[in-house]
């Protein structure tokens, strides 16, 4: 049995991506690269992802590529709407 990574992205309820990647084809920061880049490609304007990567507090400044990682397995989480999610499986 491999491990893989289920990445899936969503517009609001409907789901826009679905691919799954082995484990070992990304790092945990290559993997949050990609959800934030994903995010960025699927929702957000120029202004957004600027924004997203100045300096914390600046008054340009968001959370609109924050990647989240909730429980044990993890499950890694980026923007609102839309918004991806990437977790491990068994294949």
């Amino acid at each position: 049995m491999s491990r893989l990574w289920h990445i899936q992205g969503y517009d609001s309820g409907t789901l826009i991506f679905d691919a799954r990647i082995s484990v070992g084809s990304l790092s945990e920061s290559q993997l949050k690269a990609l959800l934030m880049a994903l995010t960025a490609k699927a929702g957000l304007n120029f202004n957004e992802i600027v924004g997203a990567y100045a300096k914390r507090g600046t008054k340009s400044a968001n959370a609109l590529l924050t990647v989240q990682k909730e429980g044990p397995s993890p499950v890694f989480m980026c923007g609102t709407n839309p918004h991806f999610v990437a977790r491990t499986i068994d294949a």
